[in-house]
Parts: C-alpha cells; structure tokens; sequence
C-alpha cells in the first residue's frame, strides 16, 4: 500500500497544475484493489482545508470529493467509519469538517456533541 498525501490529492481532484497534476493522476490511477493508496486522516482534514480556503470550493462540492475518496475501492481512507461520520454531521451543521471530524473521533470516549459550536 502507498501512501497519499495532501499534495497528491489536491493535485488530482483540482487538476490545477500542468506539471503535477498529471503525475498525481498517474500514481492515484495506478492503484488498484490488490495495490491501494493510502489516505491518513491528517491528509483529509488538509484537503478539506485546502480545497476551501485555497480554492473556494462550497460544502456541496467539499461533500462530493470526499465521498469520491471514501468510495473509491482502490483507496483506503484511515478510520473511514470516522470520517463518515464526520461528513454527515458536517452536511447539517454550520461548522467547518475539522470540528465534525474531532466530534466523531470523541464519540465513542464520552465526548458529547456541543450543538452550541
């Protein structure tokens, strides 16, 4: 399994750079079932920061890459459970993915939800 890290990411979903973009499209598109790429937590939480800050993009299109990630077969996202989670609490509340994310990373250790955040 190879690990992918935010660059790599950005760089295939945005597309944005002449000479990255291809080389991140290759290495992603060369994954398969047997040989999957690796998506650590830390880089979601910086792609969904990126994606937002950096390129503007709205909740519905934040809400689609990540479920393209979490969908796709030949990655592996870490936690993924955790991260669903995260995602449907993030799809009905006005906070950014990072709280949603540490709200269901709490979840099972006592941490209750705060919907005053």
């Amino acid at each position: 399994m190879i690990g992918l890290d935010t660059n790599v990411l950005v760089r295939y979903i945005m597309q944005d750079d002449l000479k990255q973009s291809p080389l991140a499209t290759r290495l992603i598109e060369s994954r398969s079932v047997e040989s999957r790429g690796f998506v650590p937590l830390v880089s979601v939480v910086e792609l969904f920061w990126v994606m937002s800050s950096a390129y503007g993009l709205d909740r519905g299109q934040l809400i689609a890459a990540l479920e393209g990630l979490l969908r796709t077969k030949e990655l592996v996202v870490e936690r993924a459970e955790i991260v669903w989670k995260a995602l449907r609490i993030f799809q009905t509340a006005n906070v950014d993915f990072a709280d949603c994310l540490i709200e269901s990373l709490g979840g099972g250790g006592g941490m209750r939800r705060n919907d005053d955040f």
